[in-house]
């Protein structure tokens, strides 16, 4: 579908059982690491990511990866986030309820999930829930977290076995507490997982993050612990949620359904983001919807407040 492209910067079960399951995902051999972003600290090659072989567990299978023809690997961008709007419209077009809409939106966050492995994109952040959603009708917001519960439950073993690391972000002393429980047992289950980092908004908001992170270094500084002078962006980048990734920046941003607003989304970390958006209501969103996004993308030219090169 026709795409609107503003090159602009600024400073149920969610997931089916066996969602990747055909996929052969313990090995996956790399042609070439991507650059669109760097690492905030360094990260070790073992020997067999030198050899061109990364291992996930014991399995040692290789799966040779090719990009679509027009992408280029030394352009892809390292992290990618997604605003994933347009669920109940999608439902409301052709007269189902809005239930149908979330579900048809898992199986599109099936196939991106699925893609970003596939093409080597390290980190994957989804806005799941925003903070203010909370005012939608009881019944809505109960059924969206039971679809988040019983969809990780159903998925955790299939993200270990696939090399996929989670993570969730946003205030969770709200969410229900077996909900809690469970993503405390997702993210140590998963934490040794290099594959791909899929980073799960729910209950987040983009300013809270800033005031937490501001608040935290209020403390230490009270403590003794940081001098006033030594505040900086990088402190500041620490003490956001995103701190679980070593890219808490997104190269590209993707928001689905024609809206151009980024709605209290990752504030601070979108300040050089690439910003893509899309008429395709996000269960519509699909592989060819991906690589326009992806292509536009890579024609940009990204120079973070410098000149043209």
């Amino acid at each position: 579908m026709r795409s609107l492209q503003l090159q602009l910067s600024l400073t149920p079960s969610l997931f089916k059982p066996k969602l990747l399951s055909h996929l052969p995902y313990p090995i996956l051999r790399l042609r070439s690491p991507p650059v669109a972003s760097l690492p905030r600290n360094a990260i070790s090659i073992s020997q067999s990511q030198q050899t061109g072989v990364v291992q996930n567990g014991a399995l040692e299978e290789e799966y040779s990866v090719s990009l679509p023809e027009g992408l280029l690997r030394e352009l892809m961008p390292t992290h990618v986030a997604v605003i994933m709007d347009g669920n109940r419209r999608w439902a409301r077009m052709r007269g189902l309820p809005i239930w149908s809409g979330y579900e048809a939106g898992v199986r599109a966050l099936r196939r991106l999930v699925e893609l970003c492995c596939k093409w080597e994109i390290r980190v994957l952040t989804v806005f799941a829930f925003l903070s203010n959603n909370w005012f939608r009708p009881k019944v809505e917001t109960d059924f969206l977290m039971g679809l988040f519960e019983r969809g990780l439950r159903d998925e955790l073993e299939n993200f270990t076995k696939a090399g996929i690391r989670i993570s969730v972000i946003g205030d969770s002393a709200k969410l229900p507490k077996p909900l809690q429980v469970l993503i405390t047992d997702a993210l140590e289950v998963t934490k040794n997982n290099s594959r791909l980092h899929l980073i799960v908004a729910v209950n987040y908001s983009g300013q809270k993050d800033i005031v937490q992170a501001c608040q935290s270094i209020s403390l230490k500084v009270k403590d003794g612990v940081v001098k006033p002078e030594d505040i900086n962006e990088f402190l500041i980048e620490d003490e956001l949620e995103t701190n679980c990734t070593d890219f808490p920046c997104p190269d590209l941003l993707i928001r689905t359904s024609g809206e151009l607003r980024i709605s209290n989304f990752l504030l601070w970390q979108l300040a050089y983001t690439e910003l893509y958006f899309a008429h395709t209501h996000w269960p519509d969103f699909g592989e060819d919807e991906f690589l326009e996004a992806l292509s536009s993308f890579q024609q940009r030219q990204r120079r973070y407040g410098g000149q043209n090169s």
